[in-house]
């Protein structure tokens, strides 16, 4: 009879088996790109065999909710972007809808929660999940234009967008460029506000206050990460927000776990050791604790699975964050000499970008649709600055009829102009120079 193989044994069988197959079916080759031919995706998953085999380790594990790889991913990005609190959830938009909610929260001092009819600061040119969870929630968005070529807020209207009302500071850093950090978190210290930064575009960016360099998602209160596969690093679906404020957390934790009390794991039970003395509410003395629910929240967790794959994603994070810089540098050099027919995307100062995308507005009317119908009929994937302005979508019809549920200040000029002068264009890891130089020659020959 033949030796019963360890567990362990059996396991290492098989992510040779998952490495073999990886190798045979799924490795890309190294065959030559033809312009016109092959596709250019504007994103991509980038990946090899060890995000297979930890897959396939969470499958034979079987736990399949949170679980060791959700803590190990938790204490990866922790110590990626050196913040104190990390939570895991199952999309970008899910991390901004906890990241405004938990600003909501009783645990919150009084005078700086948000309540219904509050005013949160943002942009028109947005992502629609930086906008909705204020829409949602019965708070009031303000709307400040963009500047193109940053593609970023205009600082300039922030004292003019403030009432007594204004709790908070909610957007997004555009494609990977920063926007202006100094100048809105010295806007919220000085009057007490809110900074929500979505960083779900720009995992990786870093920006400079007084030689002080940190990464993008971290100068707020609150950072939230995307991890969908178009994103800077992918577990399919899933995201994260993340703090240094022990309350914010503690209030995330909760939006996210169905708004219940208790902090235990999934899987545990009486971390704490008071599960069944508490007080609560109105419920009866020593109510279990793992059913006490201080806020109305959701289920907003990710799977084990998902995490297994994203702790081998971000192993590989700082070479793609460089890899996209590059791209992005290279893309900027082949098209420099159009920019008397094109704007070319501009870093704020004391900003390093960690390009989502290329932006480029054209200068004349018209040009851009002749570049983008040449880009896609070349097979080059191309989009559209997200909603270019929010407000003119069908979703705002009600709102925009009636005049009420949002404000505007100032003009919406650059985010009206992204509408009809602005595109943009991958960078992501999975591109090679040759892609970028048919990109960029695809561009010269329709001007």
């Amino acid at each position: 009879m033949s030796q019963i193989k360890s567990q362990q044994q059996a396991k290492e069988e098989i992510f040779q088996m998952v490495t073999e197959y990886y190798n045979t079916y799924m490795k890309e080759t190294d065959k030559p790109f033809e312009g016109g031919k092959d596709s250019i995706r504007y994103a991509g998953r980038v990946f090899d065999e060890q995000e297979l085999i930890n897959g396939v380790d969470s499958i034979l594990e079987f736990w399949l909710t949170a679980g060791r790889f959700t803590k190990e991913l938790e204490e990866a990005l922790k110590e990626y972007l050196d913040v104190k609190y990390a939570a895991l959830v199952n999309s970008g938009s899910s991390a901004n809808l906890i990241a405004f909610y938990a600003l909501t929260s009783p645990l919150i001092e009084e005078k700086r929660r948000i309540k219904k009819g509050d005013e949160v600061i943002t942009v028109a040119a947005a992502f629609p999940t930086t906008i909705t969870p204020i829409v949602q929630f019965g708070a009031v968005p303000v709307f400040l234009d963009i500047r193109i070529p940053n593609y970023n807020m205009d600082v300039t209207r922030l004292e003019e967008a403030l009432t007594e009302r204004t709790k908070a500071v909610f957007i997004a850093h555009t494609l990977g460029n920063p926007f202006n950090i100094k100048e809105i978190k010295a806007f919220c210290d000085k009057h007490q506000l809110w900074l929500i930064e979505d960083n779900c575009d720009a995992l990786g960016a870093e920006y400079t206050i007084d030689g002080v360099t940190k990464k993008t998602g971290t100068w707020g209160d609150i950072g939230t990460s995307s991890f969908y596969p178009a994103h800077h690093m992918t577990m399919g679906e899933g995201g994260a927000v993340y703090t240094d404020n022990p309350i914010l957390y503690r209030a995330m934790l909760s939006f996210r776990d169905w708004g219940r009390d208790c902090h235990c794991l999934g899987g545990h039970d009486n971390m704490c050791g008071h599960r069944y003395d508490g007080d609560y509410g109105e419920l009866p003395h020593g109510y279990d604790h793992k059913y006490v629910y201080s806020h109305l929240g959701f289920n907003l967790k990710i799977t084990d699975i998902q995490a297994a794959i994203a702790c081998a994603q971000i192993k590989k994070l700082p070479d793609f964050v460089k890899r996209r810089q590059e791209n992005a540098a290279y893309l900027y050099k082949k098209l420099e000499d159009l920019q008397d027919r094109l704007y070319l995307p501009e870093v704020e100062e004391g900003a390093s970008a960690s390009w989502f995308g290329f932006p480029i507005t054209v200068k004349n009317a018209g040009d851009r649709d002749r570049i983008v119908q040449a880009l896609e009929q070349n097979k080059v994937q191309t989009r559209m600055l997200f909603s270019g302005n929010m407000i003119k979508h069908p979703c705002f019809d009600e709102m925009r009829a009636s005049g009420k549920g949002y404000r505007v200040v100032g003009d919406l000029t650059d985010s009206d102009r992204t509408l009809f002068e602005t595109f943009w264009i991958g960078v992501y890891p999975g591109m090679t120079y040759e892609m970028l130089d048919f990109m960029a020659e695809t561009i010269r020959r329709s001007l």
